[in-house]
């Protein structure tokens, strides 16, 4: 009996590797995706053979029937272990992107003559639509729901609010949708903390960036919780507001993508703790603990997005 793996998982086979070639030429930011997903294929079958040999066998049914078997069935939990959101075919296509100069702020179609005559999908684009549709998904009382069926939790519709612009800052950042959101998440309390302008209107700064000399955009001016030599105080602070949360993340990733105080953050980004700890030592928060907070939220949301998806 032949198993057939699913869509975008394990393939090992000389088809498999002809099409991976073939793809490499019409639009190779999938052919990166495509690769990083088999190199975490084939970690992940090494990871099951060497589990597999330290467990301890009766010997009694052992036979060479039972471990093709065996080999067969790990195979299959590589394959379900293989490409889920934050996991480490997201971090390798990343940094193949990085090494072969593919724009990550580049869609594939444009990137692609080929696909845009074929007016083809690109992912960010279906990515959009699901989530699109997922926003549609509501019971009887109006409130968003899961697949399942079941409500979702104020902190689960915040992270299926934002997903399709936190998926937008990580193609242009290279920066991880999960941090973006988790930081997102704990500066303004899952949205329930959002700065409002002196009219009593949203900013939609969900970040907490602050207005500096050099902004010349709309203000909202509040009180806020500055760390002081150490010590908590209450001080009043201008910071940015933005006419949709949109805006906002596109100002958050220009933020860091672009200024030289953030780079050492970025160049780091690619696990919760070095993300969190860079913005901390960039400067970014006052709060002594706030690497550690947002490392926790970050990876709250990284489980959220799973849920929600």
């Amino acid at each position: 009996m032949a198993l057939t793996p699913r869509p975008g998982g394990l393939t090992t086979d000389l088809r498999s590797l002809d099409q991976l070639k073939a793809t490499a030429g019409q639009d190779p930011r999938r052919a990166v995706r495509d690769t990083a997903k088999q190199l975490e294929g084939l970690f992940m079958q090494e990871l099951m053979k060497s589990m597999r040999a330290t467990t301890m066998s009766s010997g009694m049914l052992d036979n060479s029937g039972t471990e093709m078997g065996a080999s067969m069935l790990d195979q299959q939990f590589a394959t379900q272990m293989t490409g889920l959101p934050g996991g480490l075919s997201d971090m390798i296509a990343r940094q193949l992107e990085r090494q072969m100069g593919i724009r990550s702020d580049q869609p594939a179609a444009a990137a692609n003559p080929t696909a845009r005559m074929l007016g083809s999908v690109t992912p960010n684009q279906a990515l959009d639509a699901r989530l699109n549709t997922d926003r549609s998904r509501v019971d009887a009382e109006g409130r968003p729901v899961a697949a399942n069926g079941r409500a979702l939790s104020a902190s689960e519709q915040f992270v299926r609010k934002h997903q399709a612009a936190a998926r937008a800052a990580e193609e242009a950042t290279g920066i991880p949708a999960s941090n973006i959101l988790g930081q997102a998440a704990l500066e303004s309390g899952w949205g329930k903390r959002e700065i409002k302008t002196a009219d009593g209107q949203p900013s939609h700064n969900l970040f907490g960036i602050k207005a500096t000399s050099g902004w010349k955009g709309k203000v909202a001016e509040v009180t806020t919780t500055e760390y002081i030599g150490g010590v908590a105080r209450k001080v009043t602070a201008k910071f940015r507001a933005y006419d949709s949360y949109e805006e906002a993340f596109k100002d958050h990733a220009r933020l860091l993508s672009q200024s030289p105080r953030y780079s050492q953050t970025v160049a780091q980004a690619d696990t919760a703790q070095g993300y969190a700890r860079g913005l901390q030592k960039a400067g970014y928060a006052t709060d002594p603990a706030y690497a550690d907070k947002l490392t926790r939220v970050i990876n709250t949301t990284l489980r959220l997005q799973r849920t929600v998806a």
